[in-house]
């Protein structure tokens, strides 16, 4: 019957703060390890992004033996492009599905002259340059 009795009293003192430092040691090591990270994803994904638009403007190349132009820009990959040079043999299927934005929701530089390219973005800040997380990140092909 005694242990009936201490079954309806509820928790102690002690149970409890057993518990709070249970959930604070968990809190002290998990949340350092899930902070930050969101913004190296960010740059993760849009160095991935950088890719598959560096692999479509090799596409469109391959097609239509120049990549689009500066003025063009990377419409080219999702609409067929008006101006010179024409391409002959764009689509019947775009390059992109959508026109392609980076993981912060701004434009990628697109610089062109029909032989080379330049693809970037500007990283977290959308400006030119940066540290960290505001660096611009650079496609390389291979």
């Amino acid at each position: 019957m005694a242990m009936n009795k201490r079954r309806d009293r509820g928790f102690t003192l002690i149970e409890i703060m057993m518990v709070v430092i249970i959930v604070g040691i968990l809190v002290a090591v998990i949340v350092p390890n899930v902070m930050g990270r969101d913004d190296e994803a960010r740059r993760i994904v849009t160095q991935n992004d950088l890719r598959a638009i560096g692999n479509a403007l090799d596409l469109y190349r391959l097609d239509n033996r120049s990549y689009p132009t500066t003025d063009q820009g990377l419409d080219a990959l999702v609409s067929k492009p008006a101006g010179f040079p024409e391409p002959a043999n764009w689509g019947p299927d775009p390059y992109l599905r959508k026109y392609p934005l980076d993981q912060w929701e701004n434009d990628f530089v697109y610089i062109s002259d029909g032989g080379t390219f330049e693809l970037r973005s500007l990283g977290a800040d959308g400006e030119e340059g940066g540290e960290g997380e505001a660096a611009d990140i650079e496609y390389s092909a291979i």
